[in-house]
Formats: structure tokens, C-alpha cells, sequence
């Protein structure tokens, strides 16, 4: 049987991947063995969503960006520049029940290079007549550029609002490691 026995790993550039102090503590660095880009967004309060057309939601607040690959003025999630990889992203909406609705609604991660449709993912729900919501998430191949967005529907005939309290409705996502 045969023990190896290092305190450092180094890549070939010397730069400390991982790290032991002898005791038993286990430093992994930033930039080793870690999920990123990553980001999740909240909207900043309600949204209306009119009938028969996907609206993208707006998320106006983060609670983490590691890389600044989501834009809050847009709702986009852009690959940045050296991230290329594969993604998993999801997303939730929360419909508020300020008029007892009953009807299907949709929500839709949307991926896009140059514009144009990459991937469109989507998850189904009916609206009872209650607060009630899903979600959806999808893993995806991404070349620095592509986009991701996340848009809600819903066919009820009048427009409806979602809900928004402390997170009931995000988007979110970070890069694999290892895939």
C-alpha cells in the first residue's frame, strides 16, 4: 500500500489549489473545486404577467454575483469571458391570489447565443384559485456570450401578478465543475 503525503497542491503555474495545515484542516482556493460563475436574483416586488404571451421576469436584486454574469437592469445571465462550460440554472414563480384565478401557466428558462434561440426549457403548472407557484431548471452546454433568462406565462384572459415575499420567486444558476 502506498501514502502520499503533500500540505500543497500547486497547478503548473504554482498556484496553490489545495492545501492542508498538518492537522487536519483542508484549504481548497478560490478558484479550485468551486461552482462558479454563480448568482441568484430576487425581483424587487410584485409583477404583472399579461395572458397569452411569456413576459421575462424582472429580478432586480442579487444576493450573490461571484462574477457579475447577471445584470439586473436586463434580467439576463450572460456567460462571461474564460466561462465556457456546462450550466445549471432554475428558476421559480408565485402567483398572487388577488382574484381566485384558475388557469395554466408556464415558466420558461430561456437560453440564446447571438439572439437566437439555444434552448428553451420549460415547466407547467395550474393555477387553482391559491397562492401556488413551481419550478424549473435545466442543465445546458454555454459558450461565452450566451444569455439565459427566465419568463413566465400564463392563459387566465386577464393579466395576473406574481408574488413576491422574501424569495418567492428567483433565478439562479452556476457553472459545473467536473462536467
Amino acid at each position: 500500500m502506498s501514502i502520499l503525503k503533500v500540505n500543497t497542491i500547486m497547478d503548473k503555474g504554482g498556484n496553490t489549489l489545495l492545501s492542508s495545515d498538518g492537522a487536519g484542516t483542508f484549504t481548497i482556493s478560490d478558484s479550485a473545486l468551486k461552482n462558479t460563475p454563480s448568482f441568484l436574483a430576487f425581483p424587487s416586488g410584485n409583477q404583472t404577467i399579461s395572458a397569452g404571451t411569456f413576459t421575462k421576469m424582472t429580478f432586480g436584486n442579487e444576493k450573490y454575483d461571484t462574477d457579475s454574469a447577471f445584470d439586473t437592469s436586463t434580467s439576463l445571465f450572460t456567460v462571461p469571458s474564460g466561462q465556457a462550460g456546462t450550466y445549471f440554472f432554475y428558476a421559480s414563480v408565485c402567483w398572487l391570489n388577488s382574484s381566485a384565478w384558475s388557469g395554466q401557466y408556464i415558466m420558461r428558462l430561456l437560453a440564446q447565443r447571438s439572439g437566437s434561440d439555444l434552448s428553451d426549457n420549460r415547466g407547467f403548472g395550474y393555477h387553482t384559485g391559491s397562492e401556488e407557484g413551481g419550478t424549473v431548471q435545466f442543465i445546458i452546454d454555454l459558450a461565452v456570450g450566451d444569455t439565459v433568462q427566465f419568463q413566465a406565462y400564463h392563459n387566465s384572459g386577464a393579466s395576473r401578478d406574481t408574488y413576491e415575499s422574501t424569495g418567492t420567486n428567483r433565478f439562479g444558476g452556476f457553472k459545473l465543475i467536473g462536467a
